[in-house]
């Protein structure tokens, strides 16, 4: 969802402070080559940036500088007056100096990785020594006060782009123009979001607390979906750690323990910083296409403590929709010994293209930390997160609150920005422009007059063997992100067999600060009912496979299903949720070639199945976060555990019921960030069924016939394949993210990402359960009616895929090999299912 939201305006925006002083350039050697990581700052100021590959370089500040100096370690330096406040394509040449040609470090090329011979080496193992002793480590509780300011800017504004068609009405928003102090190009800004919060912790409970104080943004204040994708996208790092997470992506840090078989490092130059003499190091990655940085960082002598440190990524970085990546921070010394992290400023660049004059979005946060406080212990009930926490207060701030909590101005030109952002709003057009974007994201189209929304718009056409070509209509009211209540319903016609489907839903939040929700609804519909083995809670939800419009084979064993229903589920603590649920189903075959057939107890061949069923179940959700606190919620990230256990009871008799059962579930999903060789995700599911059941009550192991790559089924095991009343299976799948690509020169520029899939399982059934539904299994053709036959018994069914992604950026491509089992009718040895998406 995030990744579609930002793939959104960027697509939408395809259709500040001035500063007192800008310079931009190239560096030069004598040979006219472009000289990499030279150091260009203003003299007797802080203020500085180092070159890039080509050469280049852009710097601006918001005082104003007399003296711009260039230097380079076995060059002279260059000291350029500046005139004029801008200062564009300037050239500088440097020349060698003459008394230090027998100590010329050249920073460029594979750097040694002894100690001995490259003194940066020694520096590096210092830092790793006391990384655990510097910042908040070293105390047992700490607090502090936070300030964000988070800014969206269309960039490489032009003539071109003022004139078109889309900005017509709209002209007035240029006036708020700037231009890049990393990158030099122009920007206008589009969003401003700011916070304040105070941020409790406890190292020796391992446990840390936010309390957001105030939050203030222009430009999409009721859109969850922007405030989520912010929240998620620019997460909290520690530059100590060995592996950095930014957009779904595990970057080495420059000052991992791993950076010397990563980066080359060289010892730059050495000065007093606050009082403190500090040694500076620059660092490049020693191979193209990695996860990597680029840029220059000072550490003290004596705590070996990171003093500033900024971070540019590698322009050949394996990484979609982000052109560019800067971040700098800053250290203050408390004392001799505590340096803590001041400001944090990231950037980065997100467009379709890599090219330099490519348009595109700026994304920039600045942090701002003031007012530690150190081991003032608190009970370990503080730092438990509260279900419910809205405060809709922090919200409602006045600007007497921003002024005395803001710990960083905002300029003239920053207020001018909201009120430019408050008028857009008000724009016919852009009113327009908006609420194209919500549709693509949300997936719904607004009445705003009605409080109803349409959609999901994306299942209004669909196609199986059994209703033909399928449409759908369906909508839902919606007063506001946090409505206390909503109802839900849709209607769907299948061409083909000419029938009406229709489902109606509700859901009722009764108590907000333990999430006491009353839910109820009923669907009649056409379902492919061997699609999971988890039960799905969500009386609306239609799988994929119902509807694939191609496949392998014929889809025509789908089941008519009429089910009503209604639940009551709590989360007593934040993301454990408890769930009691009672519905009432019936079950048929839709399709003539395809039978629900079985004997009940006196002999006699039944095609309907009719069953109340009870089940009471726990969810559990380690480390997500969600949005909102209305009945529906968003989930704001993506790396979550998820734990799922569910026992369901079913007496005969009841309501009619034909069967006796008790089966219990159980699934865990989670997610593994490898360090720097990718994502490990894994699956297992298990669960039994106690008593005697025909095909519609049983598990079906879920095969794929789609040429879709769907998680969590089996691509080249057809439908109904293996039925089980007992059952564990388990899913491996890992992305390597590019890091092996990486390392073979031919693939190396394509930036594809390889994937590697591992699945199993292994069922049983029952004899009483195979005798029972003898007339539906022999119509599946099974060889013998035996479980060894009909489920997994003997051996573990498996396969393995390997995989390619990132193809064009948005598809992937697996080659699924199956296992074994390779000599039953109709068994697909090999396979290739695609996929799309918008990843980073």
């Amino acid at each position: 969802m995030k990744r579609n939201l930002l793939i959104t305006y960027l697509l939408l925006c395809s259709c500040v402070a001035l500063a007192q002083t800008k310079v931009g350039g190239y560096v030069y050697d004598e040979l006219n080559e472009p000289v990499a990581y030279a150091n260009v700052f203003f003299k007797d100021s802080s203020e500085g940036t180092i070159t890039d590959e080509n050469g280049r370089f852009y710097l601006e500040s918001d005082n104003i500088w007399e003296v711009l100096k260039v230097t380079f370690v076995g060059y002279e330096d260059i000291e350029f007056p500046l005139k004029k406040r801008v200062n564009y394509d300037l050239k500088f040449t440097l020349k060698e100096a003459a008394d230090a040609l027998k100590e010329v470090v050249i920073v460029a090329g594979k750097q040694s990785k002894d100690e001995e011979k490259n003194p940066a080496i020694a520096i590096l193992k210092k830092i790793w020594e006391r990384k655990r002793k510097n910042g908040l480590n070293q105390f047992n509780q700490y607090r502090y006060d936070k300030y964000e300011k988070v800014e969206f800017d269309l960039n490489n504004v032009d003539s071109a782009l003022m004139k078109s068609r889309v900005f017509k009405g709209m002209e007035f928003i240029f006036n708020e123009v700037d231009t890049s102090r990393v990158t030099g190009k122009t920007y206008l800004p589009i969003f401003i979001n700011e916070s304040v919060s105070e941020v409790h912790g406890d190292n020796k409970l391992n446990k840390k607390k936010e309390k957001l104080k105030g939050n203030k943004n222009s430009g999409f204040e009721n859109n969850q979906f922007v405030v989520d994708f912010i929240e998620d996208l620019y997460t909290d790092y520690n530059i100590y750690d060995n592996y950095l997470k930014f957009f779904d992506k595990s970057f080495v840090s420059p000052i991992s323990r791993t950076g010397i078989n990563t980066y080359n490092y060289v010892l730059s130059d050495s000065t007093y910083i606050d009082n403190k003499w500090c040694y500076n190091i620059v660092y490049y990655p020693r191979r193209k296409n990695e996860l990597t940085f680029k840029g220059d960082f000072w550490v003290a002598d004596t705590t070996y403590a990171i003093k500033e440190i900024n971070m540019h990524a590698s322009k050949s970085a394996n990484i979609n929709w982000v052109k560019d990546i800067y971040i700098e921070q800053e250290f203050e010394v408390l004392n001799d010994s505590i340096f803590l992290i001041k400001r944090d400023y990231f950037m980065s660049d997100f467009s379709f293209q890599k090219k330099e004059a490519a348009r595109g979005v700026y994304g920039k946060r600045t942090t701002l930390y003031n007012n530690y406080e150190f081991n003032q212990e608190k009970a370990e009930s503080f730092y438990n997160e509260d279900v419910f926490n809205p405060n809709d207060a922090a919200y409602s701030r006045d600007e007497s609150f921003w002024d005395k909590n803001r710990m960083e101005a905002l300029s003239k030109d920053e207020k001018g920005v909201y009120a430019m952002l408050d008028t857009l709003k008000t724009v016919k057009k852009f009113k327009q422009l908006y609420n194209l974007g919500t549709v693509l994201v949300s997936g719904y189209v607004e009445f705003d007059a009605l409080n109803l929304d349409y959609g999901p718009v994306f299942s209004t056409v669909g196609y199986n063997d059994v209703e033909g070509i399928r449409l759908r209509a369906g909508g839902r009211t919606y007063f506001g992100p946090n409505d206390m209540w909503r109802v839900e319903g849709f209607t769907a016609y299948g061409f083909k067999d000419q029938k009406v489907k229709y489902g109606l839903t509700g859901k009722w939040l009764i108590n907000k600060e333990n999430r006491l929700i009353v839910s109820a609804g009923y669907r009649k519909d056409v379902e492919q009912i061997g699609a999971s083995l988890t039960t799905s809670t969500d009386i609306l939800g239609r799988s994929l496979i119902s509807s694939s419009i191609i496949g392998t084979g014929v889809n025509d064993k789908l089941t008519t299903i009429s089910v009503t229903g209604a639940a009551l589920e709590i989360e007593p603590a934040k993301n454990l949720i408890f769930r009691v649920a009672g519905g009432y189903k019936t079950l048929e075959s839709a399709s003539p070639t395809f039978s629900l057939d079985y004997f009940d107890e006196d002999g006699n061949i039944r095609s309907h199945i009719k069953q109340f069923e009870t089940a009471f179940s726990v969810s559990f959700f380690p480390n997500r976060r969600m949005s909102g606190y209305g009945v529906e919620r968003l989930v704001s990230n993506d790396y979550y555990t998820s734990l799922f256990a569910q026992v369901s009871r079913a007496d005969k008799g009841v309501f009619g019921s034909d069967f006796d059962y008790t089966k219990v579930q159980f699934s865990f999903m989670q997610p593994w960030q490898v360090g720097g060789f990718g994502v490990l995700y894994s699956t297992i599911e298990a669960g039994k069924i106690f008593g005697e059941v025909p095909l519609g009550l049983l598990s079906v192991v879920p095969g794929n016939q789609s040429y879709f790559s769907v998680y969590n089924t089996f691509s080249q095991m057809n439908y109904y394949e293996f039925i089980t009343d007992t059952y564990t299976t388990l899913h491996l799948q890992h992305n390597f993210n590019g890091r092996l690509f990486s390392r073979i020169p031919l693939l190396r520029k394509l930036n594809l990402r390889e994937i590697v899939s591992v699945r199993g399982v292994w069922g049983d059934l029952s004899e009483a359960n195979i005798a029972m539904s003898q007339p539906s299994l022999s119509i599946l053709e099974f060889n013998a009616l035996t479980a060894n036959a009909i489920a997994p018994k003997d051996k573990i069914y498996w396969e393995y895929a390997f995989g390619i992604g990132n193809i064009f950026k948005v598809f992937r491509l697996d080659f699924n090999f199956r296992g074994n089992y390779l000599d039953r009718p109709d068994a697909r040895k090999f396979g290739i299912t695609g996929s799309f998406g918008f990843n980073f």
